[in-house]
């Protein structure tokens, strides 16, 4: 498998402007959804465990996002290759 060329480059200023709008929206829909799962009546501790729940799975899904732009590319490479 040949690697992708030197003069690629593996993000530019937009890619990156989308990614994060990607993952913070991804945040806040899974933020509201995990507030309902907290098991307390405390407040301070359901914003707690909501807020460190989705940030692991925020992590996980921009990780999913960079690897998606990955295999896109070398299919994207590999299609227009003779």
């Amino acid at each position: 498998m040949s690697s992708p060329s030197p003069t690629a480059k593996s993000f530019t200023p937009a890619s990156l402007a989308v990614d994060s709008v990607l993952v913070i929206a991804f945040f806040a829909y899974m933020y509201s959804l995990l507030r309902s799962h907290v098991p307390s009546g405390d407040e301070h501790y359901i914003r707690l465990w909501a807020a460190l729940g989705a940030s692991c799975m925020s992590g996980v899904f921009w990780l999913c996002i960079q690897m998606f732009r990955v295999v896109l590319r070398a299919q994207l490479a590999a299609k227009n290759r003779p």
